[in-house]
């Protein structure tokens, strides 16, 4: 099984984003912000979660997806490492990109990997794993125990100070982990929700060109 994916920017270009959406979204979700970025010399890759968003009532939401479910009753304090479906998602995931040098021309090295909320979480996850550019985690949260990079790289976190949905003490606590690994972070709180904004955006974009 292969991830599904959309894409947008320079098919010639000699970088690469990938970017993950959340919970009960979709690739079309996160492809809409590729224009707001205002890059050159990239190509943008969204894929698809692998399973099928459930809500609690059990009626599927049209079109979501998500890399794996959450309980009714949840606290991002305690580990999701040992779900089958985020296992699963994981290494899809990770064999996925694995591909995508073949498939774009593009090297890992030369690909940001990012992503926004569920998504940043799995970017935080498989992202240690890989040699890539860079990582951008955008209103996101870790699974457990952030693991030492195998290639360090830049990282972007960002976060809204009034998120309702991830709490804003959760991406104090990575960023805490991350330059108690000696990662270099570029950390941004805005007054904000849990949203891509266009001060989301402006940081993304900054962070893609300080990265080339």
């Amino acid at each position: 099984m292969s991830l599904h994916a959309l894409s947008a920017g320079q098919p010639d270009a000699n970088y690469l984003i990938v970017l993950l959406h959340g919970w009960g979204a979709n690739a079309q979700d996160v492809a809409g912000i590729a224009p707001y970025m205002q890059l050159t010399n990239y190509q943008m890759v969204f894929p698809d979660a692998p399973h099928d968003h459930q809500l609690a009532s059990g009626m599927g939401a049209p079109g979501g997806r998500m890399w794996y479910a959450l309980p009714d009753i949840f606290d991002f304090d305690q580990p999701f490492t040992h779900q089958a479906d985020l296992q699963h998602s994981r290494q899809l995931l990770l064999e996925w990109l694995m591909t995508l040098p073949t498939k774009t021309g593009i090297p890992l090295e030369k690909t940001i990997l990012g992503g926004f909320s569920q998504g940043g979480a799995m970017t935080l996850d498989v992202g240690m794993e890989l040699p890539v550019a860079g990582m951008m985690i955008l209103s996101g949260y870790s699974h457990g125990p952030i693991a030492t990079p195998s290639s360090p790289c830049p990282i972007l976190l960002v976060h809204g100070i009034q998120d309702p949905v991830v709490p804003i003490a959760q991406a104090r606590q990575n960023k805490a982990e991350l330059t108690a690994l000696s990662a270099n972070v570029d950390y941004h709180e805005f007054d904000m929700g849990h949203e891509i904004s266009l001060q989301v955006l402006d940081a993304a974009s900054k962070f893609c060109k300080n990265v080339v």
